[in-house]
């Protein structure tokens, strides 16, 4: 039962579509857990509420908010955890800023992100918020390694109701363009940390002349850790960019690039701003005197140099509006984010996201959307090579076999190495940006160099570190998964590269701790491995993917967006190292969208059925860890409420008029009491939800009615990143009666 300590369940308060989702769910979660003697509470890891958190000398009292996160992080190490994790933004620069302005405006004095810090405040204040960018939750929370897959009912659902595919043709131009030298794959240096190197070691930049800048103290290092270094030559990525330019308008295909700017918040939007000058080469030769005294960063797009440009007279400006528009016409087709709108795909680095953009491609037929409105095949390009191969091999697989039919598609599970920050998203605390020709080099406590390098400037060096333990619990969660499912289990490790090299050592070494027996157990390159999984799920056959963090995070939107048609959809399960559980809900990479077409149309089409499962199996995990039989009842009932409603069709539609989000949050409890009524297992259950199951029957069609009578109008929320809670809920909670009867 309800610790005196905590809640039993703690769901997180996050941003845009999932947190608007939750105003109309949480209630009904805590309505139902109540009876059962189960407490929810909430903690705020959203994007506003970390910022406010962490400038607390700037806010009044009333103001002042608790560092959740870092509460979170605190809990998540303890046995009974049990916290269930809904996306949330991990933002890029331009997020942020937005972010920043938008509190500012709500009557919050906290201070504005500096650009270039001249004082010590403004160096704490910009230290503060980098702290915040891209991906600063998950590391936190994740002290466990990853179990995600499709739900059987999910699964079956998407069979029986096989979503549409772009068709795929053998003439297809689509391809995927990489370096495959000169960056972070090819450069990448390897070592595993022997007891000598174990302490405090430290980064630093060694200039020609000899001089020694310290970059990062107090780099810990333990014994058996897998310690990883590389650069990416920036001579080698503009020459590289100025050729696939080129070759896209010889070819007639689209230009995009594809890359994880708000995960990878050091290395990725720098990667950015290279494409956005080298594709606006001519434009920022022109006017560079004007862009440096305006302040134009290409790595905030271009977006932010049309805003930069608008503070400028207006003859100027309109002079510069029209060279940038010639740009964009002299050169190839521009992937659109929105053709209607003239967003392109270089306007904003986290518009176009590499683990929902390429598998949208793929499911598309290969095509995206060019400036006249229209499909077109595409040229992908994703500078570093360390993954791009996984994309060529599905994209060359579709067009020798045609698009793969959902109907008759096996799965691609997945089991991710990402416990304690392993292989952390680009590294970002430990990426630099070569200031000039020297070399960065890692040195142990005793003056040891692990790794070093030579690099220009200008050049991205990198560095990352990954822990035995998580490594050797990885290994064992493969294991049992392959045991458990008995599916063929795959490593994505390739030998010829220096981390994947050392990984493959200690998988080597773990393996023979624990029974193999009957198990197919491979390792394969990442390329090799998404060939054979392809193949096999075309086949109607499943195969687990076991694979480090990156890759973990690009097959879980890839495979499903595929099979199920979106990634939203998941059972992911976090067993947390020290017992405890964290239960994610799916991506949000179109969460956006749905936030705007909210505002618009109130209507939000967003899919709950993430949350749904993750709640189930939370609730599965509650009754085990607290021997909470109640818990389990109210599991088992509501994974059957699952397949009534993806039976019925009651999951949201896409348009005005039809269920959206809060209808199918109505008919979940609705399916849910009438199975807590229908159950024999616990008779205060059964009594408790009767007559809630009876009141929810009678009032369907009011209830619907309700819901959807609000559509087709504008939506006030009050804020974007930090709407009051009072204006959400009147938007998502609009049913009287449905209220009154869930309380």
């Amino acid at each position: 039962m309800a610790d005196t300590g905590r809640p039993d369940i703690i769901y997180t308060k996050v941003d845009e579509a999932p947190e608007l989702a939750s105003a109309s769910f949480l209630p009904i979660i805590k309505a139902f857990a109540k009876p059962a003697g189960i407490s929810i509470g909430t903690k705020d890891i959203s994007l506003a509420g970390r910022i406010l958190a962490a400038f607390p000398q700037y806010l009044t009292d009333a103001q002042k908010q608790s560092d959740d996160l870092a509460e979170l992080g605190r809990l998540v190490i303890e046995p009974d955890a049990n916290v269930i994790k809904l996306p949330n933004i991990s933002a890029s620069q331009p997020q942020l800023n937005a972010a920043i302005k938008e509190l500012q405006a709500q009557g919050y004095a906290i201070p504005s992100y500096p650009d270039n810090p001249a004082t010590d405040e403004d160096k704490a204040v910009k230290t503060a918020y980098d702290a915040i960018k891209g991906s600063a939750v998950n590391p936190v929370l994740r002290e466990g390694n990853s179990d995600r897959r499709a739900p059987n009912a999910v699964k079956e659902y998407a069979k029986k109701n096989p979503h549409s595919m772009g068709a795929w043709l053998p003439t297809s131009k689509t391809h995927v363009a990489t370096m495959g030298k000169d960056d972070f794959a090819a450069n990448e240096k390897s070592v595993t940390v022997a007891a000598a190197s174990a302490g405090t070691a430290r980064i630093e930049f060694v200039a020609k002349e000899g001089a020694v800048t310290v970059l990062k103290n107090n780099l810990k290092l333990t014994e058996g850790d897998v310690l990883d270094a590389t650069f990416m030559s920036a001579k080698a990525l503009t020459a590289f960019l100025e050729k696939e330019i080129q070759d896209a308008k010889d070819k007639g295909v689209l230009f995009s690039v594809h890359l994880k700017a708000t995960m990878m918040k050091v290395s990725d939007p720098i990667i950015f701003g290279h494409v956005v000058k080298t594709f606006l080469k001519d434009l920022f030769a022109k006017h560079a005197a004007t862009f440096a005294e305006i302040g134009v960063n290409p790595d905030l797009g271009i977006g932010d140099l049309e805003a930069k440009i608008a503070t400028l007279p207006a003859d100027k400006a309109a002079e510069i509006k029209a060279d940038l528009k010639a740009a964009l016409d002299n050169g190839p087709a521009m992937y659109m984010v929105n053709s209607d709108k003239g967003i392109t795909n270089l306007h904003v680095s986290s518009d176009v996201i590499i683990d929902a953009s390429m598998p949208a491609l793929i499911r598309a037929g290969g095509k995206g959307w060019g400036p006249d409105g229209k499909e077109h095949d595409a040229k992908c390009v994703i500078p570093d090579s360390s993954y791009a191969g996984v994309y060529d091999a599905v994209i060359e697989f579709c067009k020798k076999n045609g698009a793969l039919d959902p109907s008759k598609m096996g799965t691609v599970p997945n089991v991710g190495l990402m416990a304690q920050k392993a292989e952390e998203y680009g590294s970002h605390p430990q990426t630099f940006k070569a200031q000039a020709d020297g070399s960065i080099r890692i040195v142990d406590a005793a003056g040891t160099t692990l790794l070093e390098h030579a690099v220009e400037g200008g050049d991205i060096w990198r560095a990352c570190l990954t822990k035995d333990a998580p490594i050797r619990d990885w290994v064992k969660l493969g294991v049992s998964r392959a045991r458990l499912s008995g599916m063929p289990g795959v490593f994505w490790l390739d030998k010829n590269r220096a981390h994947d090299a050392e990984l493959i050592k200690k998988v080597e070494a773990y393996l023979p701790e624990h029974d193999t027996s009957g198990l197919d157990l491979q390792i394969m390159s990442p390329s090799d491995a998404a060939r054979y999984s392809t193949e096999r799920i075309a086949k109607g056959l499943d195969t687990i993917s076991i694979t480090g963090n990156v890759l973990r995070d690009y097959l879980t939107d890839l495979y499903p967006i595929l099979e199920v048609g979106t990634s939203a959809k998941m059972l992911s399960i976090v067993p947390l190292m020290n017992g405890g559980g964290l239960f994610e809900t799916g991506a949000g990479g179109s969460a956006p969208k749905h936030v705007q077409q909210l505002v618009e149309e109130n209507y939000l089409r967003w899919d709950s059925l993430g949350e749904f499962c993750a709640l189930g199996a939370s609730l599965e995990h509650l009754a085990q860890v607290k021997s909470n039989a109640k818990a389990q009842v109210l599991a088992d009932a509501l994974d059957k409420a699952i397949e009534k409603l993806l039976d019925n069709d009651k999951s949201p539609q896409r348009k005005v008029g039809q269920l959206d989000n809060r209808g199918s949050h109505f008919y979940i409890a609705l399916y849910w009491a009438q199975g807590l009524a229908a159950q024999d297992k616990d008779a205060e259950l059964k009594a408790y939800f009767a007559p809630v199951a009876e009141a929810l029957t009678a009032n369907e069609a009011k209830i619907v009615a309700e819901l959807n009578g609000v559509q087709g109008k504008a939506a006030d929320l009050g804020g974007y990143y930090h709407a009051p809670a009072d204006k959400v809920a009147a938007v998502m909670r609009p049913s009287a009666t449905l209220n009154a009867i869930i309380g």
